[in-house]
């Protein structure tokens, strides 16, 4: 049921149309985002029609629920930060002071940006460039955390690419406030389900940060949302859940949301492969390899100097079948995304 919720099949969608049903997917590597929303959508779709979806506006990249950048959409940012942007701004209130960016610091630093935002958008390092000149060092943390504050305070997100390099420029954050806040927290609710379901309560709590009796709230006025057991353990769904279909090998990017959209990981990914996955708890999430929705390895690219395709090395965990490994060495040959 995750594997087709997660589409890991691949879909009929575009890329906007693939985030706007999941309402937004981890984004803290943009390659590796690129990656999971090109395998994501229509066959064919290549991390180039994924940037062009981030070049038009349809795709935003920011900071909606805490401190990890998310892929996301314009209309969903804005109903996220309307319910977490107070919540991550008292959460980060001590590492702002400890930082020493007091509420001045922090104005002085937001009119730059947006003055300077209003003759083009900036890469990363113009922006700090521009801070630092006016004496706001940047160095050791102020930088980041400045920019992840006016980010949550929907001054700004990640746009588009710089057409010279492999990243987002710095622009302004349309206004999306929500018309009707609680229909539309039902929404985010019913994409988080339908896009990755079966899920817990406790997995759309860690996803959200938001508090239970909130979301417990918005799920109520979900009309097709469903419960099913799964190891006796109560369940969410959107819709009943359909027939079983053919599923197969699929090699996922690092900190992909099949692993990363939920608290408890133990439906799909044991303990040791949960251990290779993130190695030492380091907080880097390695690529992954799926079948019939059970991670099974990890993959890597090699290192090579030459920029001819190279095929992921895969390196297995768990122990399979050898209809699976024929499965998994095909997706790995097939492999179109870098």
């Amino acid at each position: 049921m995750r594997w087709q919720s997660q589409l890991l099949g691949g879909s009929d969608l575009g890329p906007a149309d693939v985030v706007n049903r999941a309402v937004a997917l981890q984004g803290q590597n943009l390659p590796a985002v690129l990656r999971a929303l090109a395998l994501r959508s229509r066959p064919g779709t290549s991390a180039a029609d994924v940037r062009a979806a981030f070049n038009s506006g349809a795709l935003v990249r920011s900071w909606p629920m805490r401190g990890t950048l998310f892929a996301t959409t314009p209309e969903h940012l804005g109903t996220l930060l309307w319910f977490t942007a107070e919540r991550i701004h008292r959460a980060t209130m001590r590492r702002r002071e400890e930082l020493g960016l007091d509420d001045h610091t922090v104005g002085r630093a937001r009119d730059l940006l947006l003055e300077a935002l209003g003759t083009r958008p900036l890469r990363r390092a113009e922006v700090l460039a521009l801070w630092d000149a006016a004496g706001i060092p940047t160095a050791g943390g102020p930088g980041y955390h400045l920019l992840l504050h006016l980010a949550v305070g929907g001054h700004v997100h990640w746009g588009a690419f710089d057409p010279d390099r492999p990243e987002q420029l710095l622009t302004f954050s349309p206004v999306y406030a929500p018309a009707d806040p609680e229909a539309a927290l039902a929404e985010t609710v019913r994409g988080f389900v339908l896009a990755r379901g079966p899920v817990t309560e406790g997995d759309l709590a860690w996803w959200t940060k938001l508090p239970r009796t909130v979301l417990r709230r918005a799920a109520a006025a979900v009309e097709d949302l469903t419960t099913v057991e799964v190891g006796g353990a109560a369940y969410w769904m959107i819709g009943e859940p359909g027939p079983a279909r053919t599923r197969g090998a699929v090699l996922l990017p690092g900190f992909d949301e099949w692993i990363l959209g939920y608290g408890d990981r133990s439906l799909t990914t044991s303990p040791a492969m949960f251990q290779a996955v993130v190695p030492g708890r380091n907080g880097i999430f390695r690529p992954t390899v799926v079948v019939d929705g059970i991670t099974v390895g990890t993959w890597r690219l090699p290192r090579t100097s030459s920029r001819a395709a190279v095929e992921p090395v895969v390196e297995l965990v768990e122990q399979v079948p050898a209809a699976a490994r024929r499965a998994i060495a095909q997706a790995a040959a097939a492999w179109p995304h870098g």
